[in-house]
């Protein structure tokens, strides 16, 4: 099988213009060409007049070696790499022993899986509620102001991912394939089978929930076990090695190989770890606003002419400026035709977050635009570096957004226009924000410390020189987005075991190695196999990266 790169076409192309286009770039007849598959099919809109598809493709020749040595240092005529997953060990007969999961989110459900997969008969934990009950409770805040602390945005299964856009690509390095191996479980799962070829793939909340319950069904027939509503509030470490968790009824269960993939806003399991002696650090992450336009600016903006059609589907944006004062403000989990959705976990603070469904067909754009902070500037009141920290500053600022939204939910919000002005708003223009329970209009300023409100003011205007229209008047900012990412890192070796305790397993966006669904669960895969090598004697031969970045 031979990998063609770069091959473009027109948007309105016929697929015998595709054939076409192999022939003439192998310069073969078509009797030699056998068949061929689409890899990956994205589009270039650098000329809004003249958008075209980019195809890579993996195509079937009955000529390969000698197409290969004609066409020896061609950089996008290569071998097709061979992508196939294959699991480092499987579960010796008789083990008793079993590793515990702990956590639903992206991360957990795949260590889950091939742990399952693998025979080592998991027990998944999980604090909050399976995915339709969760869906129902998340809901509840949204419509009713009523807020469950363990099942939400944040806490149950599905994790913080099934309430977003559903991307599902990274800019992380995968030289083993494993992300091929997620998108295959995924459309196993029923996800939409053009998410192995596109190049941009999202699933939206709805289609997550019934993948998530369909990935859960598979582990439990493998010999895993879900066991929701049980919150670890302790962990058992004698002598340096782990021993077990308790759970919140007094419950304990015995093991020596325990993961953490407990998702970003765990702060009460921060805590505990760090109470343990469980090594920590404290690590950068990014604070700033939900921001709203209407989807239709942003489809002219970027595709011109070519607006709505539907190869090209609803426009994205991916934006940075680095600020005179050495702070960079970029865009975030860009949400093309979602809504903005109210994500605390908390009493008395509120969070903003972005969703969309898999048609993308609402009226707005939203995404966050947030500045990038680091310990240097987090609170010092634990004392100076505290691993901690991180989680103080979020918990100030969405607990000052609560008060600043009047008490009840509602979040604090300003038109563009007001806030470059630094004059509070009080009425909507043409764009109305989709944050529920409601939107309440302020000065945002207070919001957030100075010198993110002077980034993000500087940032604006040269946002709008890239996308025109992005800083028009009445464009709505809605605060705060406060859990980008985790705000500390749970250090671990090459082994992937926590730095200080062995057979304890940091992962995923939690523990401050992945940053969105797809990263968490290609980390998820890099653990359960670690997990598997140390069940049977063979950890040592296991190494890897060990931090994988954010999806920016």
């Amino acid at each position: 099988m031979l990998r063609l790169t770069d091959v473009q076409l027109p948007l309105d192309h016929a697929e015998e213009e595709l054939r076409a286009a192999i022939l003439a770039r192998l310069k073969i007849d078509a009797a030699d060409l056998v068949g061929f598959t689409v890899f990956r099919r994205g589009y270039d809109a650098r000329k809004r007049s003249a958008i075209s598809l980019v195809y890579t493709l993996d195509v079937d020749v009955s000529n390969e070696a000698a197409l290969l040595q004609r066409f020896a240092g061609v950089n996008n005529i290569k071998p097709a790499p061979d992508m196939t997953y294959r699991f480092v060990a499987h579960a010796p007969a008789g083990l008793t022993s079993r590793p515990v999961v702990i956590g639903t989110g992206p991360c957990g459900i795949f260590v889950g899986l091939l742990l399952a997969q693998m025979g080592f008969r998991p027990i998944i934990l999980e604090r909050g509620k399976a995915v339709r009950e969760r869906t129902k409770d998340t809901w509840g805040l949204w419509r009713k102001r009523e807020l469950h602390t363990e099942s939400n945005v944040q806490f149950g299964e599905g994790g913080a991912g099934t309430f977003s856009d559903g991307k599902l690509y990274s800019g992380i390095k995968d030289p083993k394939h494993y992300g091929r191996k997620v998108l295959t479980e995924f459309v196993q799962a029923y996800a939409p089978p053009e998410i192995l070829y596109v190049s941009k793939p999202h699933i939206g909340t709805f289609r997550l929930v019934k993948m998530v319950e369909a990935m859960r069904a598979t582990t439990e027939s493998l010999g895993g076990e879900f066991r929701f509503g049980c919150k670890v509030d302790d962990i058992d470490i004698e002598n340096g090695q782990v021993r077990g968790v308790r759970l919140e009824g007094g419950e304990t269960i015995a093991a020596d190989h325990v993961v953490l993939a407990v998702g970003h806003s765990a702060r009460d399991t921060f805590q505990m770890l760090y109470d343990r002696g469980v090594y920590m650090e404290a690590k950068p992450f990014s604070i700033g606003f939900r921001i709203e336009h209407p989807q239709s600016l942003i489809d002219r903006a970027r595709f011109g002419k070519f607006a709505g059609h539907p190869m090209l589907g609803a426009a994205d944006y991916k934006l940075v400026h680095h600020g005179s004062g050495g702070r960079s403000v970029y865009s975030f989990c860009m949400c093309p035709g979602g809504t903005v959705v109210a994500a605390t976990s908390e009493p008395g603070r509120v969070v903003t977050n972005g969703m969309s469904q898999y048609s993308r067909n609402e009226r707005n754009a939203n995404s966050a635009i947030v500045v990038g902070i680091t310990p240097a500037d987090y609170p010092a009141d634990r004392g100076a570096g505290h691993p901690l920290a991180g989680i103080d500053l979020q918990r100030e600022l969405e607990s000052r957004a609560f008060e600043m939204g009047g008490g009840n939910y509602d979040a604090p919000g300003q038109l563009i226009g007001d806030f470059l002005a630094g004059r509070a708003s009080t009425a909507f223009g043409s764009v109305l924000p989709s944050y529920k329970p409601g939107v309440r209009l302020c000065d945002l300023a207070p919001s957030l410390p100075a010198y993110a409100i002077e980034a993000i003011r500087e940032a604006l205007p040269v946002f709008d020189r890239q996308i025109k229209g992005y800083a028009m008047e009445d464009a709505v900012l809605t605060g705060v987005e406060t859990r980008t990412s985790s705000p500390v890192r749970i250090t671990r070796l090459d082994n992937y075991q926590s730095r200080n305790v062995k057979g304890l397993f940091p992962a995923g966006e939690g523990a401050g190695y992945a940053g969105g669904i797809f990263s968490a669960a290609v980390d998820g895969i890099r653990v359960a196999e670690a997990v598997a090598l140390s069940m049977t004697g063979s950890a040592d031969a296991h190494g890897g990266m060990q931090s994988l970045p954010q999806d920016y």
